[in-house]
């Protein structure tokens, strides 16, 4: 007996209803009463499982997104602040702690949040990354029960190879993409939306029509928008929306989700330090002092 394996990623999924998002207002128009029922269903997610290969990963039932980006992209830290739990995608400053596929259920076994292992880290032995580089390849491609990607880019230094490489490898699949640029805080207003202009740009010159919004996991910047979009494709419906609240659970403290503690397999400072050096005077982040 076959079972049900979930929609494929060509099928027609619900999506949340449409809008359209202007970054230059004040208003956030992303918050929406979906945004923030699904905000409040994410917050509900848990541990389910981790595997190290594609066959030894959760049934291939039902509906998953999974996040996906270079090792400094700051996954972690989105991770924990779009659930408000601040340990709940563990990162490590060791190379070679998060090689293995993280499986979190939304209070529904058959709806998901995947975490990849990071890409891109120079300091991995060459015989680990094609060992990582394979079991990625085997997910995104036989995972059926795959939604789309969630694909994270510091907004300093966005659209990597390796980058390029997934977005480009996605549109050949026909995979949902929504790019999320992360640590939108180190950046002033300006240079930040100037960023997000040119990424779109840069989209749209490949011939990409993939989402993209800014976020920031300290200042829980785009969260809303980001729920929203998850919402969408993890088939969170109208009617499931309404089981949950409106009222916003209370945040954790922000400096719990800043990239310099959770952001995964490197230190942060002196990555930090090392490209501050590199942006011209008027990008970097003025000092709050």
């Amino acid at each position: 007996m076959h079972q049900h394996r979930g929609k494929s990623r060509n099928s027609k999924v619900a999506h949340a209803p449409k809008q359209k998002i202007s970054y230059e207002k004040k208003v956030d128009p992303a918050i929406t009463e979906y945004s923030v029922r699904a905000l409040n269903w994410l917050r509900k997610a848990e541990f389910l499982m981790s595997a190290p290969k594609l066959n030894l990963c959760v049934e291939d039932t039902g509906y998953e997104i999974a996040f996906a980006g270079r090792s400094n992209a700051g996954k972690s830290s989105a991770i924990n602040a779009l659930t408000n739990q601040k340990q709940l995608a563990r990162a490590s400053k060791r190379p070679g702690r998060t090689q293995m596929i993280n499986f979190f259920s939304l209070g529904n076994p058959d709806q998901r949040l995947v975490d990849l292992p990071g890409y891109g880290y120079a300091a991995v032995p060459e015989a680990m990354k094609i060992v990582w580089q394979k079991e990625l390849e085997n997910y995104l491609i036989h995972r059926e029960s795959l939604q789309g990607l969630v694909l994270l880019m510091d907004i300093r230094h966005p659209l990597q190879h390796f980058d390029v490489m997934m977005l480009e490898w996605a549109y050949s699949r026909k995979l949902f993409v929504h790019v999320l640029l992360t640590k939108s805080d180190k950046l002033n207003r300006g240079p930040a939306s100037k960023a997000l202009q040119e990424v779109k740009a840069q989209l749209k010159k490949m011939k990409l029509q993939f989402s993209i919004q800014t976020f920031s996991s300290l200042n829980k910047q785009g969260l809303e928008e980001l729920a929203s979009v998850m919402g969408g494709r993890l088939n969170f419906t109208l009617e499931q929306a309404a089981e949950f609240d409106l009222a916003s659970i209370p945040d954790a403290e922000a400096d719990d989700f800043d990239d310099a503690d959770f952001d995964s397999e490197f230190e942060e400072t002196e990555f930090d330090d090392a490209l501050d050096a590199e942006l011209p005077a008027e990008q970097a982040p003025k000092d709050p002092s």
